[in-house]
């Protein structure tokens, strides 16, 4: 039985100094999802498709597959029939757990899908504080254009941290060469291009049914200034009681602080 618990909040972030650089904010996926794979259990999360430029759900189940999905994608995933893959490989691996990450209204439907298919209890579902959420279209778009001037897009980063994670760099590598993509990205923080659904998003609350929610720990300089990295920062929101479990055995990776709601302004 899975019990709901007063929300809990810690800052953290990886120990693992490469491995933070990698990331959006302070690492907690790597964390996570490291903790199914090297037990040979399986992550369902987003991943970026060059040749669509979609960012689609896929379950992988090792590291190198892994880390092709870590960073942040300025676009909504595409679920496609990751439910029923996911369902699937459950049934075909009755003694595996799995992990799934999402926003929140895509965790949250899988947690729902879940308990109405039976396999709550072997499934951790893992949220992502979200902006909002663009079309797809605006993005592939987008992309074709710059594939038009640059040549093929072959690698994509919205938080690049060469100049630190407080100031984060936009670009794709096309044609052997970076370029940067400041306009579409001043769309997407300008909120003129969100889903309208996303202004009146039921998830924007600290209080989730989910077992954990991640993301940035922003204003963690003014908050606890002492815990401040500028590498990267990331907050946990743990909601149950195996959230707890699932902290407590990842916290080995992690340099973390506990917090609360008041210092976490996101």
């Amino acid at each position: 039985m899975i019990t709901e618990v007063k929300t809990k909040v810690y800052a953290g972030r990886l120990k693992d100094r490469a491995s933070l650089l990698r990331s959006s904010s302070g690492g907690a996926f790597v964390a996570l999802s490291d903790c199914f794979l090297d037990n040979g259990d399986a992550v369902v999360c987003a991943v970026y498709n060059y040749e669509d430029h979609a960012t689609e759900f896929q379950l992988i189940e090792n590291r190198e597959e892994r880390d092709k999905s870590i960073g942040s994608k300025y676009m909504q995933s595409k679920p496609g029939k990751i439910y029923k893959i996911a369902e699937d490989w459950l049934i075909n691996h009755p003694e595996k757990r799995l992990l799934f990450v999402g926003m929140g209204c895509q965790a949250d439907g899988f947690r729902k899908f879940a308990e109405m298919k039976g396999f709550r209890e072997r499934v951790w579902i893992v949220d992502i504080i979200c902006h909002g959420s663009p079309s797809p279209r605006l993005w592939k778009e987008y992309a074709e254009s710059a594939e038009k001037k640059y040549g093929k897009i072959t690698y994509l980063t919205f938080k690049d941290k060469r100049n630190g994670w407080k100031a984060p760099a936009a670009y794709v590598t096309a044609g052997g060469q970076e370029h940067l993509i400041k306009d579409y990205v001043k769309v997407f923080y300008n909120q003129c291009a969100l889903r309208l659904s996303c202004y009146e998003c039921p998830y924007a609350t600290t209080e989730r049914k989910t077992d954990m929610t991640i993301g940035d720990f922003w204003h963690i300089e003014e908050t606890i200034p002492d815990f401040y990295d500028e590498k990267g920062n990331s907050i946990f929101l743990i909601h149950t009681d195996r959230g707890e479990q699932l902290f407590e055995t990842v916290k080995v990776k992690l340099e973390y602080r506990l917090s609360d709601t008041k210092q976490c302004w996101q």
